[in-house]
């Protein structure tokens, strides 16, 4: 079962550029990386090569770089020593523009990441390189020439690509955010929901759930996904004690997500605590920083950062993080033995997390990373504070479950720190003067640009 993904469309995008610079895809194993590249390749371009640095192909293609490289004193220099490596790999090998050349795992090999700038200079053929780890490659051992490279980042199944997947993809563009359409039409969109917070996005995942229906199936691939990662993370770990740390911090960022509600100032030293509790003191806040580090360069996490008193030139960075991907998050949430109320509501706040982080990409709002606000006057918190790259006005977003009302926005509201504040709810959406209720799975349609003229 293929299922269609928006990425695509930028890859597309690069193409067209005339850089010539080399793409870096980036994004957590079993996205569909390679998947969605073979078949870039095989659309896009009249020839293309595959290598896997990681695999057999990486092998080969090692010795071919030996084999083109090999000179002795006396001896005439090879002009293009690279470009021969790959007439030895591939038979045929013509350097132009209708190649396309896929490196995968790259960060394997630190010789060929280092090649990157005479990819994008010395060819005409074009380059992809991508890995599930490439935060090996911030080592000293591996050259990055940042101005030859561009980057995309791909994820599991983002929400508008899962209710695609179920057929509902226009039903979702096209729902009126405030309640206008058939609430039938609202209660099918939401039944999709419920189950992509339960499940997320991975594509094994996904798949899974459209051929048999089985949740608890869906929960042992996602755990099998999680073990497989831990794993392969094990050799980029000097010792047991790190590797230790490592398998815990997954299950400790729930609990944080679970205990604090206004943040943490020193979130490695909280996360330490969780992990050693009776060690705390000559455990290395180092090997946190590893770790947390590690889990965020694989794309498995990301942090969200505070803002004091919705300023967004007040910003307290990595003061919570969330995961990647809802049914990672779900799987340990769950260990933690909280009610299903309470681990909803964290999903809930997750998901919206996943679609500001978007907005960033696209750059319609401002942070390298979505901000939450806290209300010095109240002690208030609002879940989630947006300032605006189109019209620079200040959003608030309250994520409500039951009938808790927003207190604190309504106040940062009243205050003027606030131009609009977004309530979003399983309801079918309402609006009024500066306070909009929208359904909480359309928050990835709510307009921040209601102050452009």
């Amino acid at each position: 079962m293929e299922l269609k993904r928006d990425i695509y469309q930028r890859l597309l995008a690069w193409k067209q550029k005339k850089t010539h610079k080399v793409l870096e895809l980036e994004g957590a194993r079993q996205v569909g990386k390679t998947y969605i590249l073979n078949k870039f390749a095989d659309n896009e371009y009249k020839k293309h090569i595959y290598i896997n640095m990681a695999g057999s192909s990486g092998a080969d293609f090692l010795k071919c770089l030996e084999a083109a490289g090999r000179w002795e004193p006396g001896q005439k220099r090879e002009v293009n020593p690279i470009h021969k490596a790959f007439q030895l790999f591939e038979a045929g090998f013509v350097d132009d523009e209708d190649m396309l050349i896929v490196i995968d795992e790259i960060q394997e090999s630190a010789v060929v990441y280092s090649r990157i700038r005479e990819f994008a200079r010395d060819f005409k053929a074009r380059f992809i390189v991508t890995g599930s780890y490439l935060g090996k490659t911030r080592e000293k051992e591996y050259f990055l020439s940042a101005g030859d490279i561009d980057t995309l980042t791909m994820t599991t199944l983002s929400f508008p690509e899962f209710v695609e997947a179920f057929g509902m993809r226009r039903l979702y563009e096209e729902l009126d955010l405030y309640g206008h359409s058939d609430h039938a039409l609202y209660d099918q969109l939401r039944g999709c929901f419920e189950i992509y917070l339960q499940i997320g996005g991975y594509p094994e995942v996904v798949t899974t759930y459209l051929e048999n229906h089985d949740l608890r199936e869906c929960e042992e691939i996602i755990e099998n996904l999680i073990r497989i990662f831990v794993k392969e993370s094990s050799k980029y770990f000097e010792g047991p004690l790190e590797l230790e740390m490592f398998e815990k911090v997954f299950s400790s960022i729930a609990i944080t997500l679970l205990k604090e509600k206004k943040g943490i100032s020193d979130l490695t030293t909280a996360l330490t605590k969780i992990v050693f509790k009776e060690e705390s003191g000559r455990i290395p806040k180092k090997m946190t920083n590893y770790a947390i580090s590690w889990l965020y360069l694989s794309h498995q996490i990301g942090y969200c950062s505070m803002s004091v008193d919705c300023s967004n030139l007040d910003i307290v960075d990595n003061c919570r993080y969330y995961f990647s991907d809802l049914g990672a998050a779900g799987y340990f949430l769950k260990l933690t033995g909280e009610s299903k109320e309470v681990i909803d509501g964290v999903l809930c706040e997750n998901f919206v997390y996943l679609e500001l982080l978007e907005r960033i990409r696209k750059r319609e709002i401002a942070g390298q990373a979505p901000w939450f606000a806290v209300d010095k006057k109240t002690s208030g918190e609002l879940d989630f504070y947006v300032k605006s790259r189109i019209d620079s006005w200040n959003y608030g977003l309250e994520v409500k479950r039951g009938k808790n009302q927003s207190h604190t926005a309504n106040a940062l509201l009243e205050r003027g720190k606030l131009d609009i504040v977004y309530n979003l709810k399983r309801t079918y959406g309402g609006t009024a003067e500066k306070r909009h209720t929208v359904p909480l799975y359309l928050c990835g349609r709510i307009s921040f640009a209601l102050g452009k003229k």
